[in-house]
């Protein structure tokens, strides 16, 4: 059975930091890609960051410089480092691992709130 596992939202102040993390449990199949997406109320989810099996990154052009994706792949683990916060990052954030011959599932989401 396949299972995501995400952690780390929370309340946090502009310019402030926060860690999310994904754990993913996906039995036999091996993992390709694990991504972070993001959806405010009102537009459409979008990409944040994704890391390959092999360590190649992507990040979304709002968040380079300040945001940071990183996976341990012994853990099935992706990891989103968010420095510099701001209030446009607020947002629900979602945990996409792509796995086997074509599979991806996603995490429930963590929600993510930058405010004063």
């Amino acid at each position: 059975q396949v299972q995501l596992v995400e952690s780390g939202g929370g309340l946090v102040q502009p310019g402030g930091s926060l860690r999310l993390s994904c754990a993913a449990s996906i039995g036999i199949f091996s993992i390709n890609s694990m991504g972070w997406y993001r959806q405010a109320p009102g537009k459409q989810r979008e990409l944040v960051a994704v890391i390959t099996t092999d360590g190649r990154t992507n990040y979304a052009d709002s968040v380079k410089g300040r945001f940071t994706i990183s996976r341990d792949n012994a853990k099935n683990t992706v990891y989103l480092q968010m420095n510099s916060l701001k209030a446009d990052d607020t947002a629900v954030y979602y945990c996409k691992v792509v796995f086997g011959p074509a599979f991806d599932r996603w995490g429930q989401g963590t929600q993510v709130t930058v405010s004063s």
